[in-house]
């Protein structure tokens, strides 16, 4: 049996890594520059709308939604102290309280005009 310890790592590997991905494209293609605070949220929301007013279709902009949800996944995870959990290809957020977040499935509901990454992060870190 594995504990808690030894799966937080590879349990987050790969969002933490997403997140970066999209933190350095969007600072270099859009100079959009995030900082990993819930208040830069607000601008990944608006990133998103935007994306959507120009009717990308999904298949083009998915890598893109996973990584602007791994990064709002990653702000809860710093904000709340929250860790990062997976299973079956899933990732999650776990905050202290032990609620489980799906940052990744909010960003593309957010995609289809029906979520917000700031509301999210305000609901799990409590503020």
């Amino acid at each position: 049996m594995t504990t808690q310890q030894e799966t937080r790592p590879s349990a987050a590997a790969k969002p933490v890594r997403w997140a970066a991905d999209a933190v350095a494209t969007l600072r270099e293609g859009a100079r959009l520059r995030l900082d990993y605070s819930a208040r830069s949220l607000w601008r990944v929301d608006r990133l998103i709308e935007g994306i959507r007013a120009e009717q990308a279709p999904y298949a083009a902009v998915e890598t893109v939604l996973r990584g602007l949800g791994a990064y709002a996944g990653e702000v809860i995870v710093r904000q709340a102290g929250a860790e990062w959990w997976s299973a079956g290809g899933d990732h999650w957020v776990r905050t202290p309280d032990g609620r489980l977040w799906d940052p990744i499935d909010e960003a593309r509901r957010c995609f289809a005009g029906d979520g917000s990454l700031r509301l999210l992060c305000r609901q799990a870190t409590g503020g």
